[in-house]
């Protein structure tokens, strides 16, 4: 049995009846809190890989030889291992993560392994997938250093299938065999996730699949959610009907008598978004501008907190003002810090000045970890370049909150 039994409770309360509490200041530029885990020799190392992400020109052109070597067998993963790969993996296999956990656990930071491959389009990959994100709710049942597990339907189910059910094509006697197996697949992870006491997310994607994502996403809340938010669905505040979206959800949740877990973020597809729907002619699922979706974002964290007895949230976000947004509102509605259905989540790598500054002040956080073979999440790797890079402000704001470290360090030694 699982060591997590007292870890999720199974009611929720509304904010009215919590009585009001006080919660200690935060601020996301104490640099001494968010990079207290890090020695000098990494900070270093932090501080050169963010300057060279830094220049877009440079991350362009070290992704296309990256890309070729690979291809090439050139051997270049002992380099790549040492630097993008430590910054933002946790390592190989569950056993190489046990270093990171250990280091986010001191600063009171929970991890969520993400085993981030991208392997074939085959019967057989989606089963060892499977049996591996199996083995990360394994793991997290037996400490409450890991306190969600995390999966992509697309990682046990065949994209033009999930598209397939989604456009309510008549399927073939074997898409249908296939199919089954797929929610076969979701329903083991979901059940094992429930078994354990262990919250499951299920990552969002591109918007053609992702109906038939929430579809089993409801499917496995209305089975294991009776109880307490186990099961949660992602929702990607730059497509313009996610708002309605999730209070449509949040309605039918509690209609139907389960609870709504909720993980909201920005999204990760505009580009890809944006260039299908332009060719295949129909609507821009994307918001107008970057004000809607933060409009959209906040007013879902406004959303949740007044529907607690249904809704538990998970904010992955690197969003400073939201951050801030969610913990403010938290603070006018009486909720103590570390209510145990409101997290906060960034990337292992990123944004430590949000991640460490939330957790010193009693918040609930964790890390996405990734991890996987090297060539296997080298496309994550590169999304991640991609990201510090578009972001607007991204990679230089890691850069300078590292060199103001740096120079705090230092001058504390002289001192």
């Amino acid at each position: 049995m699982s060591n997590r039994s007292n870890l999720m409770p199974t009611a929720l309360q509304r904010p009215s009846e919590v009585k009001q509490t006080t919660a200690p200041a935060v601020s996301f530029e104490d640099t001494s809190i968010a990079f207290s885990c890090q020695s000098d020799f990494k900070l270093r190392k932090t501080y050169w890989l963010f300057a060279l992400m830094n220049k877009g020109w440079l991350v362009n052109l070290g992704t296309f030889f990256i890309k070729i070597a690979l291809k090439l067998k050139l051997p270049i993963k002992n380099l790549i291992k040492s630097t993008i790969f430590e910054q933002f993996c946790g390592g190989e296999s569950i056993r190489d993560c046990e270093k990171t956990i250990g280091k986010l656990h001191n600063g009171h930071i929970g991890t969520i392994l993400d085993y981030s491959i991208e392997g074939e389009d085959s019967e057989r990959s989606f089963e060892e997938t499977t049996l591996e994100v199996l083995r990360t709710i394994e793991r997290a049942s037996e400490s409450a250093d890991i306190p969600f597990s995390v999966f992509k339907v697309t990682g046990v189910a065949s994209s033009d299938l999930l598209e397939a059910v989604q456009k309510g094509d008549q399927l073939s006697d074997e898409q249908k065999v296939a199919y089954e197996r797929v929610r076969n697949r979701v329903d083991r992870l979901c059940a094992r996730a429930h078994e354990r006491n262990v919250r499951l997310f299920v990552d969002a994607e591109e918007s053609w699949l992702q109906g038939t994502i929430d579809a089993l996403a409801y499917e496995m809340m209305a089975r294991y959610n009776r109880e307490r938010p186990v099961i949660f669905n992602t929702y990607q505040m730059y497509r313009w009907e996610m708002y309605e979206n999730f209070v449509r959800a949040t309605e039918t949740a509690r209609e139907q008598g389960y609870l709504l877990g909720a993980k909201l973020v920005r999204g990760a597809y505009l580009e890809k978004e944006r260039i299908r729907s332009h060719e295949e002619e129909y609507q821009d699922p994307i918001q107008a501008t970057k004000e809607d979706t933060d409009r959209d974002f906040n007013r879902a964290i406004d959303f949740a907190l007044n529907n607690r007895d249904t809704v538990s949230i998970c904010l992955g976000t690197h969003n400073e003002y939201s951050c801030q947004y969610c913990f403010q509102r938290m603070k006018q509605l009486g909720l103590a810090p570390n209510d145990e259905h409101i997290w906060f989540a960034q990337l292992l790598g990123m944004s430590d000045n949000i991640s460490y500054n939330l957790a010193n002040a009693g918040y609930n956080v964790a890390k996405y970890v990734p991890y996987g073979p090297v060539d296997a999440v080298m496309p994550y790797l590169f999304r991640r370049a991609e990201e510090n890079k578009s972001i607007a402000g991204q990679s230089s704001r890691e850069f300078k909150l590292v060199a103001k470290e740096i120079d705090r360090r230092r001058a504390a030694k002289c001192a």
